[in-house]
């Protein structure tokens, strides 16, 4: 047994100048973890970084888990996501998880920041302005800022009952989410790639928008590729440039487009129901503003 070993069982500070020696000296190969990429990075994230309680039961919490990644799942201006499975080596606790990574500054395009980030100010002046000078450091804290936009917005619409994915977590610039699709790592499809029951799935969109709408939201950015159908159920995703509505001074005319993007997709479909101005009308009103 290594004499840290022995010392540990005399005394929680039971140290010595060999157990510092053993530690300095041992490979950090050996802190790893036994299988997968790294540790699980539950411990790292706060109570207000982890996602709303009652965690569900699929969700893996143990200490002793690992994340394995799999691959990309999705590539796009602002970030990537990865597929990962967590889960406690020699047991069969295991979840799939999607983690949301945004690049760094040097690799990142966000090309409609300005228009988004209007409001967003920290409240350190300094911050807000390298944001506002896009500085390395600015565009540092816009990244953060975009991640920490998603995070809370996803806990927010999760307790509201929408059809978002469950926010496991925040680490920086990464977001674990809860995975859209198949035990077997397979993603559930894009709303642009489905071609069945498609009125069914107008309905349940246009109550989840009229729900935003009266939390005074809008998507900001709303496509048929950012919504997801996974076992007849549609899933919102991407919303890191989630928008007050009546705090942004745009805040009506993206509220119009989200209506006008999924409404005239959908028509184009064969959807009758779907009618770009009458959805935008109604979500004017549901959020109080003036039609």
């Amino acid at each position: 047994m290594p004499k840290h070993s022995q010392h540990r069982r005399r005394g929680k500070y039971a140290l010595d100048a060999d157990d510092i020696d053993w530690l300095e000296n041992t490979p950090e190969a050996d802190d790893g973890p036994p299988e997968g990429d790294r540790w699980s990075t539950w411990d790292q994230s706060t109570p207000l970084e982890k996602g709303p309680r009652p965690y569900p039961d699929w969700l893996v919490t143990d200490l002793a888990a690992v994340d394995t990644e799999h691959g990309v799942l999705k590539t796009g201006k602002e970030a990537d996501v990865h597929l990962i499975s967590r889960g406690v080596p020699g047991t069969d606790r295991v979840c799939l998880l999607a983690a949301k990574r945004y690049r760094s500054f040097e690799h990142r395009l966000f090309h409609r920041d300005s228009g988004y980030l209007e409001g967003r100010r920290t409240r350190d002046d300094r911050t807000n302005r390298a944001m506002a000078g896009r500085t390395a450091f600015g565009r540092q804290a816009i990244a953060a800022q975009w991640a920490v936009a998603e995070f809370e917005a996803l806990c927010r619409l999760r307790g509201l009952g929408m059809p978002v994915p469950y926010p496991v977590q925040i680490v920086g610039t990464e977001i674990l989410q809860e995975f859209i699709g198949t035990p077997d790592g397979y993603a559930a499809p894009r709303l642009a790639q489905v071609t069945d029951d498609l009125d069914d799935l107008w309905e349940q969109l246009v109550d989840a928008m009229v729900t935003l709408a009266r939390e005074g939201l809008a998507h900001g950015d709303l496509s048929p590729y950012n919504l997801l159908v996974h076992q007849d159920r549609l899933v919102i995703i991407d919303l890191p440039q989630i928008v007050d509505v009546i705090a942004h001074p745009s805040g009506p005319s993206y509220l119009d487009r989200d209506a006008r993007n999924v409404a005239t997709w959908f028509a184009a479909k064969g959807v009758t129901a779907a009618d770009p101005d009458a959805l935008a009308v109604l979500l004017r009103r549901e959020s109080r503003i003036p039609v």
